[in-house]
């Protein structure tokens, strides 16, 4: 008996990892064709620094959102039973709605400041076209992150086909509104295109879990305190990594005119990797490393995660080792054309150089992180997620601004040291402090 539950659970994971390998493939190939239309009509030129900082400011709110309600909202919704699990939801999602209502509101007010710190060396054209650009983006955030919420009750059911179809949607309207919007509008059509996606997408997620929010609730007393608890320390967590990032774009505006849009673009394909290395596996693992958590079997869990590290190591180095060898030919395939010239692709290929190495690093951070905060230990990868960006920093500051002009390939050099540097320190703790974590009884006596 005990071995045909075995097996059911491990074919949910392996249904649940199928079915996001396949949202994310999707995700990716809409999402080249977004980038294609990108650098079809703005190449590296000046224009695309400006959507580079805009979008790339909303790309990381949504992201640390959407992340934030699955990682660590999930979780805390598998804890419970039926009736309370949905009690929980209905009131931390009316806490997470109107937090995201502020934020969008916050973006929109002060778009002008948020540029200036963004883009510090965008040119005045390009600094007031990235302004208006975030207003019309600041919306995207409350319907991504609504769309979130809804999809992290689905998850608890185990249901990945509408949440996973978030990144294809979000990618597909945004190609149409800037193809439609173009001619008229040039640059803001991306915009609108993009806010629109999100809001398609709360609308997908919302219909698709309405029998669940039809359940009866079990009424609970919860405050708004224990509900933020958990996924305050994931917010934290996931703004440390992507301020790596966002660091490292304001950086890269003083490289002069194309050097944000390569950063862009580099990063755009350094995601695909990502994507695949991590998220099939954590969509699917975290709920179980819940389930083990609440059933009081942690040492099991910590197993599991040490497996899935050391099969992401293998698979992020040999990643990371074929996009530096293909970089060239790959860039050129996917977007040198239009506007996107043989400079443009010699750009973003030594951009890319100096950002690959940071996959690895990232890639074993991320997953040891979620699956940390899956087992309700969060501290420990909320503090070292500030680990990169301080490294990050501390190399830029011995690099001076004016190399960036003749070495692009430095741009990465930062974000992937701090990254290698944030999972050593990461790793290295858990593994000294591997005595004091919990070992169940089996592994005890086999000891």
């Amino acid at each position: 008996m005990s071995a045909g539950i075995a097996r059911l659970r491990t074919n949910a994971l392996v249904r649940g990892g199928v079915i996001v390998g396949a949202g994310i493939f999707a995700g990716n190939v809409t999402g080249f064709f977004r980038v294609a239309v990108t650098a079809y009509l703005l190449g590296t030129h000046a224009r695309a620094d400006s959507l580079a900082v805009s979008m790339g400011l909303l790309d990381n709110l949504n992201s640390i959102t959407v992340n934030t309600m699955l990682f660590a909202f999930v979780p805390m919704l598998m804890l419970r039973a039926n009736g309370e699990r949905m009690a929980l939801f209905a009131r931390g999602g009316r806490i997470f709605a109107t937090i995201l209502a502020v934020a969008s509101a916050f973006t929109a007010l002060f778009a002008g400041p948020l540029a200036t710190i963004l883009g510090p060396g965008l040119a005045p054209p390009q600094h007031a076209e990235a302004t208006l650009l975030i207003r019309f983006l600041a919306p995207a955030t409350a319907f991504a992150g609504g769309a979130a919420i809804f999809s992290a009750l689905l998850y608890t059911e185990r249901r990945f086909i509408a949440p996973v179809l978030y990144q294809s949607i979000l990618n597909g309207m945004t190609i149409a509104g800037a193809l439609c919007l173009w001619k008229d509008f040039g640059v803001i059509g991306f915009a609108v295109g993009y806010t629109a996606g999100a809001a398609v997408n709360l609308l997908v997620v919302w219909s698709a879990s309405r029998d669940l929010r039809m359940r009866p609730r079990t009424e609970i007393d919860i405050s708004a305190r224990e509900v933020l608890a958990r996924p305050g320390m994931f917010l934290l967590y996931a703004g440390g990594i992507s301020l790596n990032i966002i660091v490292t774009r304001a950086y890269a505006t003083h490289g002069g005119p194309g050097m944000a849009a390569a950063l862009e673009y580099a990063m755009r394909c350094l995601n695909v990797g990502l994507a695949y290395l991590v998220f099939p596996v954590a969509h699917s693992l975290l709920p179980e490393i819940a389930r083990l958590r609440g059933a009081g079997e942690s040492g099991r869990a910590y197993r599991l995660i040490d497996r899935s590290v050391a099969l992401m190591a293998a698979g992020a180095v040999l990643s990371c080792a074929i996009a530096v060898l293909l970089r060239t030919p790959i860039i050129t395939l996917l977007f040198e054309r239009g506007s996107f010239t043989a400079e443009s692709t010699r750009l973003v290929a030594d951009v890319f150089l100096g950002f690959a190495p940071s996959l690895v690093g990232w890639t074993l951070m991320d997953l040891m992180s979620r699956c940390l905060f899956a087992l309700d230990r969060p501290k420990l990868p909320t503090l070292t997620s500030f680990v990169p960006v301080l490294v990050n920093v501390a190399v830029m500051l011995l690099l001076p601004r004016h190399m960036l002009q003749g070495n692009p390939a430095i741009l990465g050099l930062g974000a992937s040291a701090g990254l290698m540097a944030g999972f050593i320190v990461l790793f290295t703790v858990i593994h000294l402090r591997r005595r004091a974590l919990p070992i169940d009884p089996v592994a005890a006596q086999a000891r």
